[in-house]
């Protein structure tokens, strides 16, 4: 295996700290009714087997495959704010950031990565079609 794929499956494995917080996943999962909506049989049933017979993970195509199903259930926890602006808000901000530059605004280039910048735009959007439709 090459040096950086090594390097990459380190940090893969690193992210999964240990198997309590593969469990305490599981654990927040259920509570949030995310657990059979999000997962599916085999999906869950690789996160059971890890919490209840791996002491560690130790195999690179098990981090992957655990990284990749613990990632969706991230994902099934966003909140819908939290998905308009990685959506629309950042994006939007990205664009803004790039005419105010090419405007001289050269102070502008950090509005593109602003997540405050990016949320307001998001409310913004929606009060203005809110407003729109009374």
């Amino acid at each position: 295996m090459r040096e950086e794929g090594w390097l990459s499956m380190k940090r893969i494995i690193n992210c999964l700290a240990s198997i309590q917080e593969l469990a305490e996943a599981k654990k927040i999962a259920l509570r949030h009714g995310l657990w059979f909506r999000t997962l599916n049989r085999i999906e869950r049933g690789i996160i059971d087997l890890t919490v209840r017979y791996v002491d560690s993970v130790k195999s690179a195509k098990l981090a992957k495959v655990l990284t990749a199903i613990i990632d969706k259930l991230h994902f099934a926890m966003e909140s819908t704010l939290a998905k308009l602006v990685r959506t629309i808000g950042l994006p939007l901000a990205r664009k803004i950031s790039d005419i105010a530059v090419s405007w001289g605004n050269h102070l502008a280039s950090n509005w593109a990565g602003d997540l405050a910048f990016a949320r307001f735009l998001v409310l913004n959007s929606v009060q203005n079609r809110n407003g729109l439709e009374r």
